[in-house]
């Protein structure tokens, strides 16, 4: 089977694009699968061993009619996922799921918290609870959900939900792995921390996944301060902090 790539126009956090020779089952035969691998670079900055990179999320979804079409294949459902409150943060920051999964939300802080989301993958309103309790969301179809908390404007985390297998989280280093990729069509889905939660749906690009697939570099937005900058539930800024009010405290 003849192979060859195609670099496409690098612009923003477009990826490469790849091309191939269509891979053709015979009836009846298994499908042919590969590891397809890729690496993350900050577009428009020197490299620097000390940079650091924002955390990439890549997934392929199978393009409907072509060869080697995995729409059996669907990602399992874990138990037990949580976005624990801790020290004025979420952990972990970024969590990948399922379509269907419901994710807990538990406060181990000594002091009140209001989770919420009002973005386009899974919009709620946990409202005010406090130290020792918890709270549980159902990620019902696929998207982005930036999460916040509305007492504590440093909180924030990401929740991507999917409905492919296929997927990827950046190392440290910028690197991409995804095992077990049947042969065929998929569309490319690039979302990168550096998007931030105002900007518009994931970079996207069509590639074929055969022998030897790369994915090459992919090139994100660069982070800022800013990146997360966002209103409270009610669209408005957040209140000054203070301290002595009774919300942040633990009762007794």
């Amino acid at each position: 089977m003849k192979i060859w790539m195609m670099n496409g126009r690098r612009n923003g956090c477009a990826p490469l694009c790849i091309c191939a020779m269509l891979w053709t089952c015979s009836a009846g035969a298994s499908a042919q699968v590969t590891t397809v691998r890729g690496r993350v670079e900050v577009a428009g900055t020197v490299k620097s061993r000390h940079a650091v990179l924002p955390g990439t999320v890549i997934w392929l979804s199978p393009v409907v009619g072509s060869a080697g079409d995995p729409l059996s294949a669907r990602p399992s459902v874990p138990a037990n996922l949580r976005l624990v409150q801790k020290n004025k943060s979420f952990e972990p920051h970024l969590l990948v799921v399922p379509a269907g999964a419901s994710v807990e939300f538990p406060n181990h802080d000594p002091i009140f918290h209001n989770v919420f989301s009002l973005f386009e993958g899974k919009r709620f309103d946990l409202g005010l609870y406090e130290a020792g309790t918890s709270r549980l969301v159902r990620f019902d179809r696929p998207g982005i959900s930036y999460i916040f908390c509305n007492i504590h404007p440093e909180m924030s985390a990401v929740v991507i939900t999917l409905e492919t297998p296929f997927y990827a989280v950046s190392t440290r280093d910028g690197q991409l792995s995804i095992p077990g990729v049947p042969y065929g069509r998929y569309t490319l889905h690039v979302w990168s921390e550096g998007m931030g939660p105002e900007s518009k749906e994931p970079a996207e690009r069509e590639i074929t996944v055969a022998e030897n697939s790369s994915l090459g570099v992919i090139r994100v937005p660069a982070l800022s301060g800013q990146s997360q900058a966002h209103k409270n539930k009610y669209g408005r800024e957040y209140d000054a902090p203070t301290p002595d009010n009774s919300i942040y405290k633990r009762q007794p």
